[in-house]
């Protein structure tokens, strides 16, 4: 993909983008309110180290996986730190098309996909939220950090062409944020994941409660991936994976629950009767194989 190719598809928006978010955000935040926006909009600290950690960084981690196609020989996957450390800095001041330039560098290398998200996009996600954290820059400057390594991220994984199941049968999934969630980028990428790796998958993005219990009821998934980016009590979690068990066209359905409150507490995976978690990608499929294939069959559970 030459340069000018590149900046029609992750460079266009980024002018208009910041006439967004500069206005009325621009203010520097407030150093008193440390939960929520204050009366211009404006996030404090806490509410951006939230936004980073539960659903930035959760989705540049399932953004790819070893599933795919691309398999690095040797060292040729690993990103030096002094690396990780220069690029982290560099969404502050290039575009979005300058940082590709960057990646396709080390992919030229040798590097997986999955090492560009793991070891040098989320890093570089983490340490806007450390700048943040410590006043070193701004709300604008690192909302826009993170509108271009997001335009990386996905003009990377566009590239990355998914495969197809050579066994006749896929196994089945779907995947969406906990109903009243708004960040479902997290759910509409593990299933871009899982797609790539051979399964049959599908997301809904802001699913209703009765809308997820009725397509589950319609079609036998062998999956149900929730993804939580958001604090909610956990007896509502529980509330859920019990209707999707009891509506299931699929009694063996398997339940994956992940996101930042999962990480922050894994016992909560046992409390709300979900079968299993992922911190990544790599964990998250590498769990769902193993469960859904120790499952019984969806021709047994039909008879």
């Amino acid at each position: 993909m030459g340069p000018a190719t590149k900046a029609g598809v992750i460079g266009a928006g980024s002018a208009a983008w910041r006439k967004v978010i500069a206005n009325p955000l621009r203010r520097r935040k407030r150093l008193g309110d440390n939960h929520h926006p204050d009366e211009n909009g404006q996030l404090s600290r806490e509410s951006i180290n939230t936004i980073i950690e539960g659903d930035i960084i959760p989705r540049l981690l399932m953004a790819h996986s070893t599933g795919g196609t691309i398999h690095p020989v040797g060292n040729a996957s690993e990103i030096a730190p002094s690396d990780a450390n220069r690029f982290a800095m560099l969404p502050l001041t290039h575009e979005a098309t300058e940082l590709l330039e960057e990646v396709d560098t080390f992919l030229e290398k040798g590097v997986s996909v999955d090492a560009i998200y793991l070891d040098l996009l989320a890093p570089a996600a983490r340490r806007l939220g450390e700048m943040w954290n410590e006043d070193e820059c701004d709300f604008v400057d690192v909302t826009m950090g993170l509108w271009r390594l997001q335009e990386v991220m996905r003009d990377v994984a566009r590239r990355s062409p998914r495969i197809t199941d050579t066994l006749g049968n896929p196994r089945s999934a779907i995947f969406a944020p906990m109903p009243g969630d708004q960040h479902s980028f997290g759910a509409i990428m593990i299933e871009d994941v899982f797609a790539r790796a051979g399964w049959k998958s599908e997301v809904l993005p802001r699913p209703e409660r009765r809308e997820l219990l009725d397509t589950v009821a319609h079609k036998p998934y062998d999956l149900l991936g929730l993804t939580l980016s958001r604090d909610c009590p956990s007896s509502a979690v529980t509330n859920l994976v019990k209707a999707v068990r009891s509506v299931s066209a699929n009694p063996h359905i398997t339940v994956l629950i992940g996101g930042r409150l999962v990480n922050q507490n894994p016992a909560m995976v046992a409390e709300v009767g979900a079968d299993g978690t992922g911190v990544d990608a790599r964990a998250a499929l590498d769990v769902a194989e193993r469960l859904v294939l120790a499952a019984p069959s969806r021709a047994d559970a039909l008879r």
